[in-house]
């Protein structure tokens, strides 16, 4: 779809940038060219188009969906949907889409299923399917048709699937273009071992049912970020997923590990976000939403982080905001060796129906942490806890007023703690079959 240059232009070209450039250390960016100057305005623009002016009513239909959830006392019983027959979901996102036996006929219902602050997310679903056949990622220039890579620059909408089991191990950062999803469904998809994947100055993206494990850094260089544009990059950082100021973005039945940095990081005017069914182990540092106090525009940051399972091996930063709205709802936090939720710059962080297990060091029994801040001035922080289930010596220091502007009558609460373990049984990649509910 688009002619390359001869090797020894690239050669060239790199030689000649690296001994001329000053670097502008911009997300990984060394030249902030004309086409990444024009996309950090777009995604700007699309960041305050994205902001919902009342994220309370975010929370209340989020709260509305659970509830609907069935009842029931035991964490290990088969649901069933109303037709009859079993089905393994066991929340609202995954009830809209996994007890439907043709699922691979049907991916693209999953699109329909999102909730909370990402649920304008369609990813590809405008799209044709673009089938990934080769695990390579040989070529950061003229990536080869059937590669990731080759699939996620194109311009158009697609919904990215896999052909079998397969290991990718990419060797610089993936950066992935608008209106894509990757759906990691029905096979063992693994990246690792490689670079992170990038979400820069991006809208609308799905990234389903994929592992992520042991990413490194990458040197950066020239990298192909689109079919019509390539430019130099400097190294990056080594996070599982890097959301960059991007918006409408929708993270589904990721299994993370290992990574260098965080396992997902969302900065830089990145907002309407969700995760959502996601397993989190053996890690430091695990999510960073806002990645600098100086950077005000994340005031209007707004994630929904639901139905995960933050598991064994696990420090902290699960996550840790800078400004923003944070909706952290029904979770199940079994593991940290610091502290579960933290933040600095004032965010507001509503959490409801958590289960949070505390450690056995008497020290770190506390989920909450404010950085760089003294309690006159933390305490105005609207840090909300809601029907959390508090075990082991957990405790959850609240701050600030009662968040208020939600309709008293249209409010259901999420579900209480003491649920999570259903809510949250399959987070992490799932072993979905073909012709049988997922």
């Amino acid at each position: 779809m688009f002619r390359m240059e001869a090797i020894d232009s690239r050669v060239a070209l790199f030689c000649f940038a690296l001994a001329v450039l000053i670097p502008v250390l911009r997300a990984n960016i060394a030249e902030f060219d004309e086409v990444w100057q024009k996309r950090a305005e777009q995604a700007k623009k699309g960041f305050l188009e994205a902001y919902h002016p009342n994220p309370e009513e975010v929370t209340v239909e989020f709260n509305k969906h659970v509830t609907r959830d069935p009842e029931g006392n035991s964490t290990r019983r088969s649901l069933r949907k109303s037709l009859g027959g079993p089905c393994l979901a066991t929340n609202p996102i995954d009830r809209c889409w996994r007890c439907q036996p043709d699922w691979a006929n049907n991916r693209k219902r999953l699109a329909e299923c999102v909730l909370g602050f990402g649920r304008k997310t369609t990813g590809g679903k405008d799209g044709k399917f673009y089938v990934v056949t080769d695990p390579s990622d040989d070529d950061l220039l003229d990536p080869k048709p059937g590669t990731l890579r080759y699939g996620v620059i194109q311009p158009e909408p697609l919904w990215i699937i896999f052909a079998r089991d397969m290991i990718i191990r990419l060797s610089q950062e993936l950066l992935v273009t608008s209106n894509k999803t990757i759906d990691g469904r029905g096979f063992n998809v693994r990246i690792m071992k490689g670079a992170q994947i990038t979400l820069q100055f991006v809208n609308n993206v799905i990234i389903h049912g994929l592992h992520i494990h042991d990413i490194n850094p990458g040197n950066g260089g020239l990298i192909r970020d689109s079919v019509d544009h390539f430019g130099l990059r400097t190294r990056s950082d080594g996070d599982g997923i890097s959301i960059f100021g991007s918006r409408n973005i929708w993270i589904d039945h990721i299994s993370m590990s290992h990574c260098y940095d965080g396992l997902i990081d969302a900065i830089e005017a990145s907002t309407a976000i969700t995760i959502s069914n996601c397993h989190f182990t053996n890690h430091n540092e695990v999510m960073l939403f806002g990645g600098s106090d100086s950077y005000s525009d994340d005031t209007k940051m707004q994630i929904t982080v639901a139905f995960n399972h933050f598991g064994q091996g696990l420090v902290q930063r699960m996550p840790r905001c800078r400004y923003g709205f944070i909706h952290v709802v029904n979770n199940d936090y079994t593991h940290w060796l610091m502290y579960a939720i933290g933040g600095s710059q004032h965010p507001t962080i509503l959490s409801q129906g958590n289960r949070f297990i505390a450690p056995p060091n008497a020290a770190c029994k506390e989920v909450t942490k404010r950085d760089y801040a003294e309690e006159s001035e933390w305490k105005s922080w609207a840090w909300r806890s809601e029907n959390d289930l508090l075990m082991n010596g957990a405790f959850f220091v609240q701050s600030g007023s009662p968040i208020k502007n939600l309709n008293k009558k249209d409010v259901i609460k999420a579900k209480p703690g003491t649920f999570v373990t259903r809510l949250t049984r399959f987070a992490g990649a799932l072993n979905c079959e073909v012709n049988k509910p997922c």
